[in-house]
């Protein structure tokens, strides 16, 4: 029988949002598998874990990968802990439950910090609906096709960053998405100086100038009002005469009845309106 993969979350800062369960699974299963073994091997030796390691990492994801699922068919449990975290979450463990299920393997969490949740909770903007995009791209055009998607993300918005790379990219979301949207920057986060700094992307980005970042952050950036959507979907409308904008709906196949019911929603006039303004135009 084969064994079990355990997605075992490790703290992200204090040590003691560690569960009781992740202690108890780390220390029965066979193998850990770890993001970094210098790194985990100091969480071991907090919590008396003996249990043997094997790195498991973004450069070697396929070929260990491989291996690993190997020790699993043959019975073995497996845990896999990132550095600090979720594993799945913005690492390679992706991977790994990816090839675990297309194996047949028993994939199971073991619950516990994960900066994105942690930093949304506390940044004070709306969390019931939100988009995690982790780090952003370096490949220059695979980041400007994430850009253009959050420009008008309704969502809050939450980003991974590096300290020596926040300002660059809050001046870059200022650009895209208005200095004017509120954000919350978030460090270190349950560790002894943690902060929350709320302000909005452009007062955010003259402020991490001239105070140097320290920590990994976590960026929770406010989703566009609907207000403001509804205006700039109308405002798209506004340079198409009302005729040519029948005529798109017409040349996808609408009938002109729905045609007209859709020009009048986009317009945020009546369809009425719409039926005169046409009918004027015969005569």
């Amino acid at each position: 029988m084969a064994g079990t993969l355990y997605l075992c979350a490790t703290p992200i800062g204090n040590l003691e949002d560690m569960t009781f369960r992740a202690v108890r699974i780390l220390q029965e299963v066979d193998l850990i598998a770890a993001e970094d073994t210098r790194n985990s091997v100091k969480l071991l030796n907090h919590f008396d874990i003996h249990t043997p390691m094997t790195s498991y990492h973004e450069y070697n994801k396929y070929d260990k990968g491989k291996k690993l699922v190997e020790k699993l068919l043959e019975g073995s449990d497996i845990a896999l802990i990132t550095d600090a975290g979720t594993p799945g979450i913005s690492d390679p463990g992706e991977e790994l439950v990816y090839m675990c299920h297309e194996a047949g393997i028993c994939v199971t969490a073991v619950p516990g910090p994960a900066a994105c949740v942690t930093a949304l909770t506390i940044s004070g903007l709306p969390t019931r609906r939100f988009a995690f995009e982790a780090f952003l791209p370096s490949d220059k055009k695979e980041r400007e096709y994430v850009l253009q998607s959050l420009e008008r993300e309704m969502r809050t918005i939450v980003l991974y960053e590096a300290p020596h790379r926040l300002t660059k990219t809050l001046k870059l979301l200022e650009d895209r998405l208005g200095g004017e949207r509120n954000v919350s920057v978030c460090r270190e986060l349950t560790k002894r100086h943690e902060t929350v700094y709320r302000a909005t992307l452009s007062e955010a980005a003259e402020y991490y100038e001239s105070h140097e970042p320290k920590g990994e952050c976590v960026i929770v950036v406010e989703g566009m009002s609907r207000e403001t959507a509804e205006r700039e979907e109308k405002e798209k409308w506004s340079d198409m005469t009302i005729e040519d904008h029948m005529g798109y709906y017409l040349s996808q196949g609408l009938e002109r009845k729905e045609a007209m019911k859709r020009t009048a929603k986009d317009r945020g006039v009546s369809k009425r309106d719409v039926y005169s303004y046409l009918e004027k135009l015969k005569n």
